[in-house]
This record gives C-alpha cells, structure tokens and sequence, in this order.
C-alpha cells in the first residue's frame, strides 16, 4: 500500500470547514452547536491568513453563506477545438485567459451548463461530444480557494452561434498550445489544457482524479 502525501494547508482548512458546516446542519445540544461554531472560527481564521482575506469577509460570504451537508462545487469547463488550436476567453475580472465555463447552477444538468456557459460568454451555440476529465483543483497547482472544487472538462464542438464577448469575457481567441496567453489560474492551468487536447487527439481516455 503506497504511502499518502501529507494534506497541503489549503486542503486541510476546507476539512476543517466542511466539519463545521456539516456539524451546524445537524447538531440539536446547545453544546455541540458551540463547538461547530468555534470549529467555523478556526477554519475561518485560518482561510484568512492563507488568501489574505478579511476574517468577516470570509465568515460571512464564503462560510455562513454555506448551509447543509458540505459537499465539493461543481465548475464545468468547454475544450473546443479548431485547427488544432484551443478557445480560450478573456476573463472580464482578472484579466487572465481561461477556458469557457464556470459554476453548475442547481437544476442543470452538466451537459446543460457547460452548453449555457459558452453560449453565455462566447456567443457560439456547441454540442458536448464527450466527458474528458474529472479533476479535483486541489490536486493541480491551482491558487488556494475556500472551497474544495470538482472540475469536469468537455470536449465540445460548434454547431451556430457567432464569436461576441459577454458580461463576463472581455476578448476570445483560438491559441495554439505553444502560444497560450497568460491564463486565470483560479480557473485552468497549462496541465488541464495540454492533457484535455491530447485525450482529444488520441481519442483517449478521460482524465479522472
């Protein structure tokens, strides 16, 4: 049996969160409630040392905000390909280039969200051809981030629409894979990128962490 890697800090304080969260959802002694809540306190203090956040920011917006048994959140990401050369989007908030995607809203189906996030901020209606990866963010370079994240990676191709910014993307362009512009690390990484293209390539296997 292969030795496991210690847990980074990141990771840990999520732990520590989802303890706390999950505890609030069902603890009924006066007592216990008290512990949870000290529990979120910690977590809390310590997210705000790792992003350089301020404490009420992250108790109230990230961590009270948050009800029910914790779970990871979904981000869906769309690898289309032309030419051999990737769609990437420009990210209206931080400037970086990322691929098209974001959150799976509740009520959607994954196939749905990934189809409405890139008619949302590209303008191109697309077809999913294929599921290409799972990854868990944790586990790839990714910035730290309150909350643990599944990512699910489609392969995608366009079927009508026509290339045009929305509120959230500020440019889109085709990229080879040797000339990737200055991507949104809290959303994609090079690894993400380069592997999604040679499944695509190779008609290989989905990625799955």
């Amino acid at each position: 049996m292969s030795k496991e890697l210690p847990l980074s800090p990141i990771v840990l304080v999520q732990q520590l969160q989802a303890l706390s969260q999950t505890g609030l959802t069902y603890a009924r002694d006066v007592h216990d409630i008290k512990r949870y809540e000290s529990l979120r306190e910690i977590a809390t203090n310590l997210m705000t040392q790792l992003l350089e956040m301020e404490p009420h920011v992250v108790l109230g917006r990230v961590y009270c905000a948050q009800q029910g048994y914790a779970t990871p959140k979904i981000d869906a990401r769309a690898v289309i390909v032309c030419d051999n050369k990737v769609l990437l989007v420009k990210e209206a908030d931080d400037g970086g280039w990322s691929l098209p995607g974001g959150w799976v809203d509740v009520g959607d189906s994954p196939c749905g969200a990934i189809r409405r996030e890139v008619w949302e901020e590209t303008g191109l209606e697309v077809v999913t051809n294929r599921l290409i990866g799972v990854w868990d963010r944790n586990q790839h370079g990714h910035p730290p981030y309150p909350w643990h994240v599944y990512k699910l990676f489609f392969h995608c191709t366009e079927t009508g629409g026509s290339l045009q910014p929305g509120e959230e993307t500020a440019d889109m362009a085709y990229f080879s894979l040797d000339n990737l512009p200055p991507l949104s690390l809290t959303r994609v990484v090079p690894e993400e990128i380069f592997t999604s293209m040679r499944i695509i390539n190779e008609n290989g296997e989905p990625w799955c962490d």
